[in-house]
Order: structure tokens, then C-alpha cells, then sequence
């Protein structure tokens, strides 16, 4: 599969399941509201929402979708498997800035969680629904969501195999978020750069967790 990462939290999945081309975006946002930029041309069968803010729910900026998930629940989209689960966007149960999905994605070969704009370490029945992670996709700029330290704290609840950054300061963003630097330094793994991630489950290494650091695609 092939993943790209937009800025912010948005991603865009691509996989090839049953002979079907299938491509899920994650958390379009405003680039009016954010300061950066999407791709003109940004398409997708499926458009997942983790909250209502205008950097994560910008749905016109995707093309061709079919489906917008929303709301918690299971879901099966074209040979995809979507839970998407009830957090919190702080540490006071919401009271701050309300609720935010995560989601557990099956794709083909691999498990990828994406945690969205998470404020908070993770509860045992969240655990349990994301058991099995793969890739694990995580809030690092603290300020809306937890911060750099807090995520190591929720890499090591999951136990991911691979590990890949997001909502961190970014050169143009209009609010300040804390640096990636902070977050790796914090780790204390030596991240690999990619502009983009082709992986399948051979790729993974099943004894180190590996840190992919993606620039944004536009």
C-alpha cells in the first residue's frame, strides 16, 4: 500500500484489495484556516472525519468520495475495515474542546491506527480495539492534543511496528504546535525520511519499532 501524508493529520491510504483500487483520506483541512496547502486534485472513495475543527473536516477539498464516515462505529468500505472509536480531544473527558475519533483501519496486508487529534493516554477498552496495530499514526505537537513525551507514553500502551508522526509545526501553519525535533529527540530512535511509503507487511521489522518521518505531499 501507498501513504502520504497531506500536513497536519491528513492522510491519504492507497491499497489494491480484490483486484480494486481503493484510497481512504483521513482529515482534510482548510487551507484558509491552516496555512497549508492540499492538492488540487486530492481524490478518495472514502472520507474519514476525526472531529469538527476546521483543520481536520474540510470535505471539499476531496474529489470522487462515495462514502464520509463521521461517527463511532464498525465499517466495511471495499474490502476495508474501519472501527472508528470514541476518545477524547483532552484530558478532561472532552470538557475542553470535545470528543475525537480514532481509527483502526484493515487494509489488506496491514493494521494502521490513526489517532486523530487524541488529548489523553489510552483507556483499556480503547486498547483493546486497536490491539494488533501495525503502523500506528500519532499526535506529537502537544498544545491540542497530547504532546511529544505523552506519545511515547501511547506508542508504548499500543506496542506498534512502526511508528509515523503527524500534527506537529509545520513552515506556514497559522497556530504554533511544538517542533518534531522534540518528539524524536523524546523517542531516541534515528527516523528513516520518506516523501511517501510504499510498505506491505514483509517491510515491517518484527523485532524494532521502526520511525518513519513523512513530508507533507502537495
Amino acid at each position: 500500500m501507498i501513504i502520504n501524508w497531506l500536513g497536519q493529520s491528513c492522510f491519504k491510504f492507497q491499497d489494491k484489495i480484490n483486484g480494486q483500487e481503493i484510497a481512504l483520506v483521513i482529515d482534510p483541512f482548510d487551507p484558509n484556516y491552516t496555512g497549508l496547502k492540499l492538492p488540487n486534485n486530492l481524490s478518495a472513495n472514502i472520507v474519514a472525519i476525526t472531529h469538527g475543527h476546521h483543520d481536520h473536516n474540510f470535505i471539499q477539498g476531496v474529489q470522487g468520495w462515495s462514502y464520509i464516515i463521521d461517527t463511532a462505529g464498525e465499517y466495511e468500505i471495499g474490502g476495508v475495515c474501519i472501527d472508528a472509536i470514541d476518545s477524547y480531544h483532552d484530558a478532561q473527558k472532552g470538557k475542553e474542546r470535545g470528543h475525537n475519533l480514532i481509527f483502526r483501519l484493515e487494509f489488506s496486508d496491514l493494521t494502521i491506527t490513526h489517532l486523530g487529534d487524541l488529548g489523553h493516554l489510552l483507556g483499556p477498552d480503547q486498547l483493546e480495539r486497536i490491539s494488533g496495530t501495525d503502523i500506528l499514526i500519532v499526535p506529537v505537537g502537544g498544545h491540542y492534543t497530547i504532546d511529544g513525551k505523552q506519545a511515547v507514553e501511547v506508542i508504548n500502551q499500543v506496542d506498534p511496528k512502526m511508528v509515523i508522526p503527524m500534527h506537529y509545526q509545520l513552515p506556514g501553519l497559522k497556530f504554533e504546535l511544538d517542533s518534531l525535533e522534540n518528539f524524536i529527540k523524546t523517542i531516541g530512535l534515528s527516523p528513516t525520511n520518506e516523501s511517501r511509503l510504499k510498505i506491505s507487511r514483509r517491510d515491517l521489522d518484527n523485532e524494532n519499532l521502526q520511525l518513519v518521518v513523512l513530508s507533507p505531499s502537495v
